[in-house]
């Protein structure tokens, strides 16, 4: 026996609300009159578009707030049993940003590694073409700048 439902409706502008309730039709018609949620209110009439039934409420709670996470993109898959799109966009749309972000970051970063390594190749082949090649190795690029008969600073 189900104790719990989370569900999806479709509102009149096009967008989704989801929900979770002990019974279903109950709360279908408080919605369908005017009598359910605030963004529900604002939008009539709603359709049902997907629900999912659990053996217990809090269940149905967790899922609800699961999906509310959910990109508009992913609630369309679901709704349209897409399953195999759900892993492809299993990413929540709140924490896109920072996994973004974050791919950003390491893209800057390895591009920063690629032409710091690159300059240095091109540092050292002007070492070389100049004859100011012989501490290059040991100091790196610094080597253009430095006599060749200075002192370590230890």
């Amino acid at each position: 026996m189900k104790k719990g439902f989370v569900y999806i409706l479709e509102c009149a502008d096009g967008s989704y609300y989801t929900g979770s309730t002990k019974n279903l039709e109950q709360r279908l018609l408080q919605h369908r009159n005017g009598e359910g949620a605030n963004h529900t209110k604002k939008r009539l009439p709603v359709k049902l578009v997907y629900f999912e039934g659990f053996s217990r409420i809090d269940e149905a709670f967790y899922r609800e707030k699961q999906i509310q996470g959910w990109s508009r993109k992913k609630k369309e898959a679901l709704i349209e049993g897409a399953f195999e799109d759900l892993r492809h966009l299993s990413m929540a749309y709140r924490d896109k940003g920072i996994s973004s972000d974050l791919a950003i970051v390491k893209k800057e970063a390895e591009a920063l590694e690629l032409e710091k390594h690159q300059n240095f190749d091109k540092t050292r082949a002007e070492a070389l073409e100049s004859g100011k090649h012989q501490n290059f190795d040991k100091t790196g690029a610094e080597a253009l700048e430095a006599p060749h008969n200075t002192k370590p600073p230890f």
